[in-house]
């Protein structure tokens, strides 16, 4: 029990939830709100999929649309994405919420596209010095970093007040679909150390009027306004399909419900940026758009659309819809928030929600609230408790039953791992624990036994079914640890046989080497060929140790008082299952190699 005078005295004199609880677009780019990941998880996931998939080339352009209820996080939602894609630089980032003339949204869709790629990208520069640092990369055949090239800009001015000319001939001379070249010069002005120099350039990519000296000296063409906004899908797509070139391209559409105005022809906001999104869509090399709104805009004005079909077709391949707060849910809000604030004071609380009481939180989470409502409960009943009794989380039944089986096989280990029967149970109970579940891209749907005749019997263990990238995998697995010589020659022979079988895929799991010049090592090259695609996972004794505890636990529920349903609860609370390396080996895309580290032993 804590009744330190600096967390009293920090809880006294600081409210964390006393500030504006909306989130604004200005607060996508910066580290506004604490994440909390598991919130709509399952919408970022999505998102980052489809980015993982632009970005491997398995489809060009992705387009989704996130449908949910003012306050349902859709902003909190972005800003995790944007903050992801600028850690891992994966994808470049574009925000669009402000729209100023519905009459002109391809140029104001120009304005936000230079406006966003102005802020920090991976590499902590602009994201439009990634992109120019790109470009002379490709051209010239260098490695430099935005950093790098800011400073070999500088350098080379100095001695050649023409370099942008000679650099963006060079950058022509590869890029043979860029019609307008002043793109590629005014890209490589924002690597100029000078302020000045790259703000207009940026003003000038996002479409606006230079003064006619600023223009001079850039060495780029002014545009009257009425050509400007005929040119700004010209240039947004060529700015595009320049980024393209080296990552891809996220846009995100969202706020457009707060644009309380209509166009010349009488389309909403909402409406007029679905329309843009599909144009863009059907130009674009390579993207992944979200469209953010909610359910009744995507009913009453995108399906209202004479071209509905043709847009959502684009902009909604995915429709995500996010989800109200459960109680887990507020526990994670409430203590992420709290955790930042706690860590800020230097001090330590009793427990990861105080001051609040869990079981009212949880209380709350039943009423199936907004974000937004569980923080302004917060800042409403955010006071000193007269005393701080720290809850005392109920035990995991099955906990002692689990920590008994690991010691015990703490000191049996090795001669555990010998036997092939118990480690396949293990995995095969593992397995099938996880039926539903999707890891390593392997949506788990049934395990099966193999169908054999009963020659054949007793070499593929168990076989597992599911779904990866919409293909049906049925993966074969033969733990054969402790055989050698016919046995496991007949192992592998058999697990090559995938028509005889049924599989799509071969796994062999074993800790020891296959020797050279025997039939066994024929086999074993067969199954981890191109042709076949089979997989050799190791065996280690870390990881099968947590499988094999978990199975004799439920092969002792009787004894040890528990049910299915506490063990499987246990398993999948404590991820022993869904983080064991072992078990993700077996699901992963095979690699086809002999693993480096099994062990050399004459067999």
């Amino acid at each position: 029990m804590s009744n330190d005078n600096g967390l009293i005295n920090a809880i006294k004199n600081h409210n964390p939830f006393d500030r504006p609880l909306v989130v604004r677009s200005q607060d996508i780019w910066v580290t506004g709100f604490p994440d909390v990941p598991s919130l709509n998880a399952h919408a970022s996931d999505a998102v980052f999929d489809a980015i993982e998939r632009v970005r491997t080339k398995q489809q060009p352009v992705i387009g989704i649309t996130i449908k949910a209820e003012r306050g349902l996080g859709k902003s909190h939602l972005i800003s995790r994405i944007r903050h992801q894609l600028q850690a891992d630089g994966s994808a470049l980032f574009v925000y669009t919420s402000e729209i100023n003339d519905l009459n002109r949204i391809k140029g104001e869709f120009l304005r936000n596209l230079a406006n966003s790629l102005k802020h920090i990208g991976s590499q902590g520069m602009s994201q439009w010095r990634e992109l120019a640092t790109a470009i002379f990369n490709e051209a010239y055949n260098k490695a430099f970093t935005p950093d790098e090239m800011v400073r070999h800009f500088s350098e080379v001015l100095r001695v050649n007040s023409k370099v942008v000319e000679h650099w963006t001939d060079k950058v022509l001379g590869i890029k043979h679909d860029i019609e307008n070249p002043d793109i590629i010069a005014a890209i490589l002005w924002t690597l100029s150390s000078n302020p000045s120099e790259e703000r207009y350039a940026i003003n000038w990519l996002a479409g606006q009027e230079l003064p006619q000296s600023r223009a001079d000296a850039l060495g780029l063409a002014n545009s009257s306004a009425q050509d400007r906004e005929a040119q700004a899908f010209s240039t947004v797509r060529q700015i595009l399909d320049l980024i393209s070139d080296y990552k891809p391209i996220v846009i995100c559409f969202d706020e457009l419900e707060s644009i309380l105005m209509c166009n010349d022809a009488g389309f909403t906001a909402s409406q007029v940026t679905a329309i843009l999104a599909k144009d863009l869509y059907d130009k674009i090399k390579r993207g992944v758009f979200i469209t953010a709104m909610f359910p009744q805009t995507w009913t009453d004005q995108i399906r209202a659309l004479k071209e509905a079909e043709s847009v959502t077709d684009r902009i909604a391949q995915r429709t995500i819809e996010l989800t109200y707060l459960k109680s887990e849910d507020v526990i994670a809000l409430v203590s992420q928030w709290l955790k930042d604030f706690y860590n800020q004071q230097e001090v330590t609380p009793p427990y990861s929600v105080y001051p609040f009481d869990e079981e009212k939180l949880k209380e709350l989470g039943k009423e199936r609230p907004m974000v937004r409502k569980v923080l302004q409960w917060c800042k409403e009943n955010w006071s000193v408790p007269t005393i701080i009794i720290p809850p005392t989380p109920p035990k995991h039944p099955v906990e002692s039953a689990y920590n008994n089986e690991i010691a015990a096989l703490n000191n049996k280990i090795k001669d555990e791992i010998e036997d092939n029967k118990k480690v396949a149970n293990a995995l095969q109970f593992s397995f099938s624990t996880l039926v539903g579940q999707t890891l390593e891209n392997v949506q788990i749907i049934e395990i099966l036994d193999v169908k054999a005749r009963s020659a054949d019997q007793g070499y593929i263990n168990f076989k597992i079914v599911g779904q990866e990238n919409g293909n049906v995998v049925k993966i074969g697995v033969s733990v054969l640890e402790g055989v050698s010589g016919r046995f496991l020659q007949a192992g592998l022979k058999r697990l090559i046989e995938y028509q005889e079988f049924d599989l799509t895929r071969g796994c062999l799991v074993r800790s020891k080497k296959i020797s050279s010049g025997t039939k066994a090592k024929q086999y074993l090259d067969a199954l981890l060929s191109r042709h076949l695609g089979g997989e050799w996972v190791l065996l280690k004794s870390e990881e099968i140790k947590p499988l094999l505890a978990i199975n004799y636990v439920m092969k002792a529920r009787n004894d040890y008082e528990l049910t299915e349903a506490e063990i499987i609860d246990f398993a999948l609370q404590n991820r022993i299952l869904l983080d064991n390396n072992l078990i993700r080996e077996i699901l992963s895309d095979p690699s086809g190699q002999i693993p480096e580290d099994a062990i050399d032993e004459d067999i």
